[in-house]
């Protein structure tokens, strides 16, 4: 079996340490910082847009984009990994699907080097067998470019594509992968309002549910 996965809002939870990133950036260019739910919903389509939306909500110049991403770069490298940890049960349910030779691989559309560093330092890494990250192609999620290239790293079977929000769905929709989604993570929309195959709460339904969409 084969498993692509999105990373924020579905293995883990970085939106604290998002944020964090986020205020510094409004600090050092003198605004006010914006509170967690916010920040949240700003998740999900890269850190351009991340920032972008950033911009309008503190009614600053659009200009600044290109400064103001660079420096949420670098004041997010120096603290991803303060709080962001993995979603209740995510290493044993990978765990699981691991020991029943599922090879599974990252598509997100967090730059590759920062997706790297918090599958690293959470332990997930020796879980995946390739990253796809938002800078690794042109084209970011919702494209389903990113979905082609990691499902080119797996092996031949079932996929399915393992995600939290409407980015996740739209993207896997578009490459005719099945979607399993997490309802626990970034989602802004009800759930019915995405396409997917089934939904779970919890990762310890994870393995599960694989199981009983795999062909008999």
């Amino acid at each position: 079996m084969n498993l692509i996965f999105d990373l924020d809002g579905t293995l883990v939870d970085s939106a604290s340490d998002i944020r964090t990133a986020v205020n510094m950036v409004l600090a050092d260019a003198g605004y006010q910082g914006l509170e967690l739910p916010q920040v949240r919903s700003f998740i999900g389509e890269g850190t351009q847009t991340l920032i972008r939306r950033v911009i309008a909500a503190v009614n600053a110049d659009e200009h600044a984009l290109e400064h103001w991403h660079r420096s949420f770069i670098r004041h997010y490298e120096a603290v991803m990994l303060d709080e962001t940890s993995p979603y209740p049960g995510v290493m044993d349910a990978l765990k699981t699907l691991r020991s029943h030779q599922a090879r599974m691989v990252i598509c997100t559309n967090k730059p590759e080097r920062p997706a790297r560093a918090i599958l690293s330092a959470t332990g997930l890494a020796p879980l995946f067998d390739g990253v796809v990250g938002g800078d690794t192609l042109a084209q970011r999620k919702p494209s389903p470019e990113p979905v082609f290239h990691a499902r080119s790293l797996l092996g031949d079977g079932p996929v399915f594509f393992v995600g939290d929000s409407e980015i996740d769905a739209a993207a896997a929709h578009a490459a005719g992968i099945p979607l399993l989604l997490f309802t626990q993570g970034y989602r802004k929309s009800p759930l019915e309002a995405l396409p997917h195959q089934a939904a779970f709460d919890h990762f310890s339904a994870l393995p599960h549910l694989v199981e009983a969409r795999l062909p008999a």
